[in-house]
């Protein structure tokens, strides 16, 4: 386990509000995408979601079906108190990469900018593998170099090489609502898992 994915250092930086990429609100940009999903029934995962503007604001716009997962406990039990006997909304201490189910839409927000890039080739393919047929994976992804990290940076070009063996970009372009701070370094996208065949021993894309 590297030490960007373990429980203990994330525990201590929100412990210590040392998440310096923690917005205090929904992203804008993100806040823009549910504004225009009706369909209040949709399965939802959040990842690494740290502390949740997006899965509240999805709630109080009456979405019924959300998963909120984190491997920092201090996060989690934090939000279990804030929002207890929600049926709406379920928070999870557990590791991303263990997680199982199926979901119409996944929403990512700074966590794949916090995971060590060594990962980045697992995440995108237990992404797809946590999506159904016809699920988006949905996000922000930092156009950006960052020196050390977490968060690490990344580009376009790199980004297609990354994904392009799982998932089909609807589209990828720069962000033009990002928050004032990340102004022309945000990349919003909107990607949908290729068809996969189960081999016995874990998800693969069908080769094109």
């Amino acid at each position: 386990m590297t030490e960007f994915l373990s429980a203990e250092y994330w525990n201590d930086r929100y412990l210590n509000n040392a998440s310096h990429w923690d917005l205090g609100m929904v992203s804008p940009p993100l806040k823009s995408y549910i504004d225009q999903l009706t369909q209040k029934d949709l399965a939802i995962l959040i990842p690494g979601a740290g502390n949740s503007y997006e899965a509240v604001y999805l709630m109080e716009q009456g979405f019924t079906n959300i998963t909120v997962i984190d491997i920092a406990p201090a996060v989690i039990k934090a939000l279990q108190l804030k929002y207890p006997n929600q049926n709406n909304i379920q928070f999870t201490e557990t590791d991303f990469f263990i997680w199982k189910g199926q979901y119409d839409l996944i929403l990512e927000q700074t966590f794949f900018c916090a995971l060590d890039p060594e990962l980045r080739k697992n995440y995108v393919k237990h992404m797809a593998s946590l999506l159904k047929p016809k699920g988006k994976l949905v996000g922000l992804l930092f156009n950006r170099e960052f020196e050390g990290g977490p968060p690490f940076g990344g580009d376009l070009v790199s980004y297609h090489h990354l994904f392009e063996s799982y998932f089909s970009f609807e589209s990828i372009a720069a962000c033009h609502n990002s928050v004032a701070p990340r102004a022309n370094s945000e990349l919003f996208f909107i990607a949908t898992p290729l068809a996969l065949v189960d081999l016995g021993n874990g998800n693969y894309p069908i080769p094109r």
